[in-house]
């Protein structure tokens, strides 16, 4: 029996996307009879922000589903459907995806990745490593390739937790030729720099834009050179950003073929920033040596970097920390050093330019929060590999809608330049999940009232408004009206 209440609105803006992206032929044919469950399930990740199989039924109770008829399955049906999806159908939708791509375009893709706990003994992928929490769990890494130019997720891997960033960069790449972008760059973290890593990509002519800072020692030897050079000229200034920027060729290695660009940074409100963390960082590590002066034994080496230790009997077996002087010198240069950051990139473009391409890959990072956050997905809740493998595959598809709703939503407020406090998904689907309709007592569900300015304002951004509402009412309408009462 289906609830007297049925919210319509998230599901109609939901099918206007799938539609679009013709996510329901592709799965119609990927997945077959059970393409309904698969996009509910997707759908039900987005609007209620969770991911436990045990509550998809509460959520059919009272919203239009995908189901043919609408049908309403079981939680038993949902678990049995999970462990049913195989990993070619994975691989058969990221394929047929990334084929209906524009490949003749240039396109940088942001790649990042994230790692999940998962304690379920039958999930061979997860596995002990670098957890990015610092949780002691076995895990395993989850990574998204995100189109810049489209704000389209592309493509998503899982791997042995085991497995770092640097040893899995090469396989995406072959993987992004095996799609057919053969006219791409990558926006990376300095979590994927390495020499090698550097060099394939030259090999495969792929450009890059990656944080400076795992080229720590060559960044603060081009920063020192320019220094005072740059940070107050009116022509460098990036208004956007508030910062100066500067671009200097070098070679990152002494084997380089060709140079690359350093783009060099300084935001004073990022130099008042670093300064103050670092003054509160060497007075917290003074306290904490002025605590065993007079006892005996030898202090830490982080200390060392920043203070020289004076002992009695120095090298002796009673030697003891009489006191501790600071390094000015390398303090004073760390302090210098403050407010400075640099992007290195490939291709020759302007500092400005390095920055907004590295700052676009917010949106990526983005994908990674509202995946945990407002999909559910912080954890899988599942105990087979077959299961972790369809829900990842799920929250892919629950992924790129949510990021079409975001994007829709983000265009709207730049377009009318003022920002409301409902244009972002999570409000803008609970307001949309206002918009209902209700069994009378001939049996029939009908609207239970008209469309407000709100949901008018939210709905304009897919190119929808109230007459959509009606039409899609209607269709639900007849679809539930041989639903027994």
């Amino acid at each position: 029996k289906r609830s007297g209440c049925i919210r319509i609105g998230s599901y109609v803006v939901i099918k206007k996307i799938i539609e679009e992206y013709r996510l329901d032929e592709m799965m119609a044919h990927i997945i077959g009879k059970d393409s309904g469950l698969f996009l509910d399930l997707a759908a039900y990740s987005i609007v209620t922000e969770n991911n436990a199989g045990q509550y998809y039924p509460e959520y059919g109770y009272n919203h239009p589903l995908f189901t043919p008829g609408m049908k309403i399955y079981s939680d038993t049906k949902v678990s049995d459907f999970l462990s049913s999806i195989m990993p070619d159908q994975n691989i058969a939708f990221l394929n047929e995806w990334n084929a209906a791509r524009d490949h003749r375009e240039k396109i940088y893709i942001s790649y990042d990745s994230t790692n999940k706990s998962c304690q379920a003994g039958d999930v061979e992928i997860a596995e002990y490593g670098y957890a990015k929490d610092g949780k002691d769990y076995p895990l395993f890494n989850y990574s998204v390739a995100y189109d810049m130019e489209n704000r389209t997720p592309l493509f998503y891997e899982e791997y042995p937790g085991s497995i770092i960033d640097i040893a899995q960069l090469q396989i995406m790449l072959d993987k992004v030729k095996g799609y057919g972008y053969k006219r791409a760059g990558f926006i990376l973290d300095r979590g994927y720099f390495s020499k090698a890593n550097l060099r394939f990509m030259d090999r495969n002519s792929y450009s890059f834009v990656i944080m400076a800072k795992g080229m720590k020692k060559l960044l603060r030897e081009i920063i020192i050179e320019k220094r005072g050079s740059f940070e107050d000229v009116r022509s460098n200034s990036i208004r956007q950003y508030k910062t100066y920027g500067t671009t200097v060729a070098r070679y990152m290695f002494p084997s380089d073929e060709k140079k690359r660009y350093f783009h060099l940074y300084f935001s004073s409100s990022k130099h008042a920033a670093e300064q103050e963390a670092l003054e509160t960082k060497l007075d917290r590590m003074k306290k904490s040596l002025e605590k065993v002066c007079g006892k005996a034994g030898k202090i830490e080496h982080r200390y060392e970097h920043y203070f020289e230790p004076v002992y009695y009997h120095e090298g002796q077996p009673d030697q003891i920390l009489q006191t501790v002087r600071e390094r000015d010198e390398i303090i004073q240069e760390e302090i210098r050093l403050c407010g400075y950051f640099g992007i290195i990139t490939s291709e020759k473009m302007s500092a400005e330019e390095a920055l907004e391409l590295y700052k676009s890959r917010d949106a990526s990072e983005k994908l990674f929060r509202a995946d945990k956050s407002y999909l559910g997905n912080k954890s899988l809740r599942v105990h087979t590999e077959e299961a972790a493998e369809a829900k990842i595959f799920i929250e892919f598809v629950a992924l790129v809608i949510r990021n079409r709703i975001y994007t829709r939503l983000k265009d709207a407020v730049l377009e009318d330049d003022k920002k409301a406090n409902y244009m972002n998904v999570p409000a803008a689907i609970r307001e949309l999940e206002k918009i209902e309709m209700i069994r009378q007592a001939d049996g029939e569900y009908r609207l239970d009232h008209a469309v407000t300015a709100t949901q008018k304002t939210i709905l304009k951004a897919f190119q929808m408004d109230a007459a959509c509402i009606k039409r899609e009412a209607e269709k639900i309408r007849i679809a539930l009206s041989g639903e027994q009462v």
